[in-house]
């Protein structure tokens, strides 16, 4: 069993060789064992108008900040280009315009990446409540942003309530989903793509798209990363995010899990044990619209096994029944896919094999932990499988094989200094590119560095998770916030495309970044 004892010999074994730095601390990881073998897909010219071939330049600021804001204990920096700055930026009030703090500018120098010139102004030491905007002669002003001692807290119940608002077959109502609010939708049965005749009850689950399609693979992998977000910050998820069932005792984020999970239940084959690929929608001019049901595929089958697993052991507290339910779905997929190995992925059947093994114990899914550790050495961790099966075997109360672990921290701990380092090293604090388009590399790397944030609490990396977020929220040469109804300038003015929260994906992916923000230990100040 990897205890804390054998967690620190490990962790020093790495000091030494000088992969960590700031390191303060661990915290193992300690659970039970759960044992067990009306439906809606709802100016006239007359050649006059005169007709320009050109466009109005849109004017952005040079002073870029967060345009949510900025904890009153955190570091407080905004980014200033302008090749001849000046000396000094003031922070102005904003309803009264009243100067309420002034501070110096540190040049930077020129930024190959962007190219152009970029400059801080810190104003960490400023920690009144307020709305202010920041000015300096020239340059000109930024958008405007709050200090509060809790300036995400809306906002993290927003990037939660997504899941609740995607919700299918279910009616929204006025009271909980505003001006999202309709009617149930693909209430009816669906019917498989291949066989017409056989029709099954798939309601339920999360929309993946504009076309109402809900998919297994994506949704089993959103899932993965909201039960590694609650499984790392539980005291950040609470009961009154604003869903139907708020006020049962059970963490909101559990119940929008729940909700996905009963549909994934659906798409099992109860003859065979194998998964249903995805449910689509497609518009029938004679008949409306017809619900498809794509085949059993091995990708869907084994995610599914993984998936059903992890959530079993962590929902084992609030509901054993259905928590062993769960578990013996996941074992039939798990038993389908391997009578088709050739045909399913090493890393995702690794990464079910440790879901399993934590939950129930059986030496048969550790020999499969073992063989692929030791016939595929974990060299990075960019594949999402091998990021989750490493997490969850270190995190497992079982026994296992202190060498293997040994090099699986290392390797995480390498991968999270080189994400570190490459933000560091940015002039923008962040390791975005040109375009600043790669929100999903970001928020992969991201999820990598909260979770050995938890481990060993670095302000360090505290800081980079919080530099993110101030990227995403304006602080960025778009000078857009990424996320719904937050920023005087949104992404959903400039190019849909580039929202996080409306990707059931990517917003998991950002409630497990927020998730390390929002918890205490993390929100630190320079030291």
């Amino acid at each position: 069993m990897l205890n804390r004892r054998h967690i620190r010999k490990i962790i020093c074994i790495i000091l030494c060789l000088g992969l960590l730095t700031g390191c303060r601390g661990l915290s193992d990881i300690s659970f039970d064992v759960l044992q067990g073998s009306s439906d809606d897909e709802s100016f006239t010219s007359l050649g006059l108008s005169p007709e320009f071939d050109y466009e109005v330049p849109v004017s952005l600021p040079n002073i870029l900040v967060d345009q949510v804001g900025y904890a009153r204990d955190s570091n407080k920096i905004a980014i200033i280009r302008g090749e001849l700055p000046p000396d000094t930026f003031t922070i102005m009030e904003a309803d009264t315009g009243e100067k309420v703090y002034t501070g110096k500018i540190d040049q930077k120098g020129y930024d190959e990446e962007t190219g152009m010139y970029v400059s801080y102004g810190d104003f960490t030491d400023f920690d009144t409540p307020g709305k202010y905007y920041i000015q300096a002669a020239v340059i000109g002003q930024s958008y405007p942003f709050e200090i509060a001692d809790k300036p995400y807290d809306d906002l993290f119940q927003t990037a939660l309530k997504q899941y609740y608002y995607n919700r299918c077959g279910l009616t929204l109502s006025t009271k909980l989903a505003g001006e999202a609010a309709h009617n149930a939708c693909h209430a009816r049965e669906a019917q498989m793509k291949e066989e017409a005749s056989i029709k099954l009850d798939v309601t339920g689950g999360w929309h993946m798209d504009e076309m109402g399609t809900r998919d297994v693979v994506r949704g089993c992998q959103t899932v993965n990363s909201l039960l590694l977000a609650y499984e790392l910050y539980p005291a950040v998820f609470g009961d009154e995010v604003g869903i139907p069932e708020s006020g049962n005792e059970i963490p909101d984020i559990l119940d929008e899990i729940k909700y996905e999970i009963d549909w994934l239940l659906k798409m099992q084959d109860t003859k065979s044990g194998a998964v249903y690929a995805s449910v689509s929608s497609v518009d029938n001019k004679a008949a409306g619209y017809i619900l498809y049901i794509d085949g059993i595929t091995m990708d869907a089958t084994i995610q599914f096994a993984a998936t059903m697993a992890k959530f079993s052991y962590l929902y084992q507290n609030y509901d054993r029944e259905f928590a062993t339910q769960c578990l013996k779905a996941s074992d039939r997929a798990y038993r389908y896919a391997q009578k088709y190995l050739g045909d399913v992925s090493q890393e995702e059947y690794f990464y079910a094999s440790t879901e399993l093994y934590r939950a129930t114990g059986a030496g048969g899914y550790h020999t499969v932990i073992k063989n692929y550790l030791t016939q595929n050495p974990v060299t990075k961790m960019d594949n999402d499988f091998i990021f989750w099966g490493c997490v969850t075997y270190l995190s497992t109360k079982q026994r296992v094989d202190v060498n293997l672990c040994s090099d699986v921290i290392k390797v995480l701990m390498q991968e999270v200094e080189q994400i570190s380092y490459a933000s560091k090293s940015s002039k923008l604090l962040v390791n975005a590119n040109k375009e600043q388009n790669n929100s999903a590399e970001l928020l992969r790397n991201l999820s990598r560095l909260a979770v050995v944030d938890h481990i060993i609490t670095n302000h360090e990396y505290a800081t980079v998770l919080e530099n993110h977020l101030h990227y995403l929220l304006g602080r960025n040469l778009q000078s857009i916030s990424y996320l719904d109804g937050a920023g005087a300038r949104n992404y959903k003015d400039i190019d849909e495309t580039q929202g996080i929260m409306n990707q059931v994906d990517l917003n998991a992916e950002l409630v497990l970044m927020m998730s390390a923000i929002l918890d205490g230990e993390t929100i630190v100040s320079e030291e």
